[in-house]
């Protein structure tokens, strides 16, 4: 497996795609309020990337129709924006990947609708930290399993579950690159990570069992037994001096 490396000049260009998707994160959870449809925040999101010189790479990827995946409650992700509103409780990830000029950056954000219970707040706050510590391990001479790792121990700390079916990958001129970024694994195990690879880390953390179906629609990833899920996503990039978070203003 050949895992393309990033110069300082390709690195500049997935910041400009990631800088985008940051900005239109923070307008996102101004306007996300009960009674909002997602399908309403696909439009947002679309025309905000447009207006700024990007485009939402997910809408046609693999005949996807639409700029944002959206998932809700027990959604763990893919799922279609729809025009049901939503509700005060609910939680919602919207998932995004803007290109500017070739280069893609990818992020994932999970809102709390109106008011959060206490469940609610410490399943976001659990699934928050469990990014912050698989970006800690993305440095040179690292490996995927230290990413994995450092996410699944921290959920089952807390008591929660890393929903492993899906995973982080490569990012670059494609959506999807080497290499995959398990979200579980075992210190010192997997791919050497090197600078100037760009990643994506995406951990979706579930209050219940990790399983997952897919609906009839071939995307839309549910947890069998109904429980709710949170996801956070940046694009990092691999660095000497540590990792870079590229999604972020």
């Amino acid at each position: 497996m050949i895992v393309p490396l990033k110069t300082a000049e390709d690195l500049k260009s997935i910041r400009k795609a990631g800088r985008i998707i940051a900005d239109c994160h923070k307008e996102i959870a101004r306007r996300i309020t009960p009674g909002v449809t997602t399908l309403e925040i696909d439009r947002f999101v679309e025309r905000f990337m447009m207006e700024r010189g990007a485009y939402p790479a997910q809408k046609g990827y693999k005949g996807y129709p639409y700029a944002t995946c959206a998932a809700v409650n027990d959604v763990v992700c893919h799922g279609f924006p729809d025009s049901i509103p939503l509700m005060n409780g609910d939680i919602v990830t919207i998932d995004m990947v803007a290109d500017v000029g070739g280069w893609k950056a990818d992020s994932a954000w999970t809102y709390a609708i109106g008011t959060q219970t206490a469940d609610t707040s410490r399943l976001l706050r659990i699934a928050k930290l469990a990014l912050r510590r698989g970006i800690a391990e993305a440095v040179p001479g690292k490996r995927i399993g230290d990413i994995g790792f450092a996410i699944q121990n921290c959920a089952q700390q807390a008591g929660y579950r890393v929903v492993d079916l899906f995973t982080g990958h490569g990012i670059g001129r494609f959506i999807h690159e080497p290499p995959e970024i398990l979200h579980r694994g075992s210190p010192g195990y997997g791919e050497r990570l090197e600078a100037g690879m760009v990643i994506t880390i995406e951990p979706i953390i579930t209050e219940g069992r990790p399983a997952v179906q897919i609906e009839r629609d071939g995307w839309t990833a549910r947890t069998v037994d109904g429980s709710r899920s949170a996801q956070f996503e940046h694009t990092i990039a691999i660095t000497e001096k540590g990792p870079v978070i590229l999604t972020r203003s």
